[in-house]
């Protein structure tokens, strides 16, 4: 691996193609170690795709795969890799077995100890079915298990494909303080998500797929601003102040919405602090201001209802 630029995986104008059909099209970016990267699309866009082409599973057209410094689909180095986890889509496992018991052969592969096990499925709110056969799970509990076993051994390099699905909002919001710790070791992790509320303040960054083509990429900010979507702002005032409010700003403040104690304002970021400034002007009348930037599905739409040719 080139230490230089710390790349854990590099992705060179990568393509996949099933006979006639392109599924992934001259995709290229790269991860460094430590970074939580959420893949975005619509079902279709070639994340799982990517995804397996990243663990040797499935190997590319055309292009260059690369991770931990190796191309995973001529060498046993990223699939033998114990500090490796991996959680599909759809989990399956060998219905005869308990979930202990599932649990201790990955666990035997990865060198992790049986506490660990017995940790984990606590954690994931199996404990309770521990001893029970996987046949009698349910789709959640499955999943569990699968979250399960991806994270023993403590890994340094996750690949998380929809790892949320099922779960309610309490195991998912355990699952991601699980992650966050992890990122805090310096474990890196590719994760595909739909649920963009809860991906959107943990990924150091996005890349969006729409039709196997990356459409997009970066940081929130950055996206925010290749977007450029305005930001919204709200202002409180003295009830019965707000139309000389809206008078005292100008006619050319962009107002959406007004009531007795509310006005409702948009700008680009460009305007914002100007915009600000003269919100502060107004004194005393004013006795709360809230900017709320664009969420993370509004960018998401923006780019995906957007001309990619």
């Amino acid at each position: 691996m080139n230490t230089q630029n710390n790349h854990v995986i590099s992705l060179d104008a990568v393509s996949k193609r099933y006979g006639t059909e392109t599924v992934v099209s001259d995709v290229s970016f790269n991860i460094q170690s430590g970074e939580c990267i959420v893949l975005v699309g619509h079902n279709g866009a070639g994340k799982t795709t990517l995804m397996k082409m990243m663990l040797g599973l499935t190997r590319p057209t055309s292009g260059n795969v690369e991770v931990l410094g190796a191309n995973p689909a001529v060498t046993r180095k990223v699939a033998q890799h114990r500090t490796l986890g991996y959680l599909p889509e759809s989990v399956a496992f060998y219905e005869a077995m308990t979930g202990s018991e599932v649990l201790a052969f990955y666990a035997r592969l990865k060198g992790a100890s049986n506490i660990d096990c017995e940790n984990l499925l606590d954690t994931v709110g199996l404990s309770h079915a521990a001893k029970r056969r996987v046949g009698t799970y349910s789709k959640g509990m499955r999943q569990r298990l699968g979250l399960a076993q991806a994270m023993l051994g403590n890994p340094q390099l996750l690949f998380l494909d929809e790892p949320t699905t099922g779960l309610d909002p309490s195991l998912r919001h355990q699952f991601y303080e699980l992650i966050d710790t992890l990122h805090k070791e310096g474990a890196t992790s590719v994760i595909s998500s739909h649920a963009l509320n809860e991906v959107e303040a943990r990924a150091n960054r996005f890349i969006i797929m729409k039709s196997g083509v990356l459409i997009a990429s970066g940081t929130l900010d950055e996206l925010y601003k290749q977007a450029a979507l305005p930001v919204r702002l709200k202002i409180s005032v003295t009830p019965g102040e707000t139309s000389s409010v809206a008078e005292r700003l100008g006619s050319e403040i962009n107002i959406s919405a007004i009531n007795n104690k509310t006005l409702k304002l948009s700008c680009f970021n460009g305007d914002k602090m100007p915009l600000i400034r003269r919100i502060t002007d107004l004194g005393d009348v004013v006795n709360d201001l809230q900017i709320m930037p664009p969420k993370l599905d509004e960018v998401y739409s923006h780019f995906m209802n957007g001309d990619i040719s």
